[in-house]
């Protein structure tokens, strides 16, 4: 039986048959930087909104104890063993300043229905939790909001630079699932509500 060829982790545009370092061209003839700059914003936005995300509200506290939280669609599993996950937040971040300084972060799963609560942790407002009730986390005390899908409390274990953001991940410490929701989706600039296949 033949074998794919194994690929380099360490050589991301070896699928290209293109490295950084080797001066060789492209088809194209166009140089490997040239050919890494070709999408735009526009383009990279319109291939991304294409694939159905979650709805998370990411939260965290001060040091002196004040609810920070923002709207998130960037947090997917890491491992199982031992539980971790990942999110993605934008730099500079008054939520992404909380985590660093606590240690400390939930991950609050929107249900259908919380279209709201998601344009609120996403408008440039400072105190986006004036009218919004939360809990604060059995493990953690990171602000836990009510009437979610799920939600996670996480010990922040590593911090990742990545572009204009930051990729966190944090072990799992506690968390609590209500199985009769169903999740609030965000697909091409939209929230639709998440319903099983027939």
């Amino acid at each position: 039986m033949r074998t794919a060829p194994a690929l380099s982790v360490r050589d991301p545009l070896a699928r290209l048959g293109l490295t950084r370092e080797d001066p060789v061209m492209s088809d194209r003839h166009q140089p490997v930087e040239t050919l890494l700059d070709q999408v735009d914003l526009s383009t990279f936005r319109s291939v991304m909104g294409s694939l159905p995300t979650g709805v998370s509200v990411v939260t965290s506290v001060t040091a002196d104890g004040q609810p920070r939280g923002l709207t998130c669609s960037a947090v997917c599993s890491v491992s199982a063993s031992p539980p971790l996950l990942l999110v993605c937040v934008k730099q500079p971040s008054a939520t992404l300043e909380a985590i660093h300084e606590s240690g400390a972060f939930a991950v609050n799963f929107l249900s259908s229905g919380m279209e709201d609560t998601a344009r609120t942790f996403a408008s440039p407002v400072p105190e986006r939790f004036t009218d919004v009730p939360w809990s604060p986390g059995k493990r953690t005390g990171a602000p836990v909001l009510p009437a979610t899908v799920a939600h996670a409390e996480c010990v922040l274990t590593s911090s990742h630079l990545a572009g204009d953001h930051q990729i966190l991940v944090g072990r799992l410490v506690h968390g609590d699932v209500s199985p009769a929701r169903t999740p609030l989706a965000y697909w091409r600039a939209q929230f639709s509500e998440v319903q099983p296949a027939a």
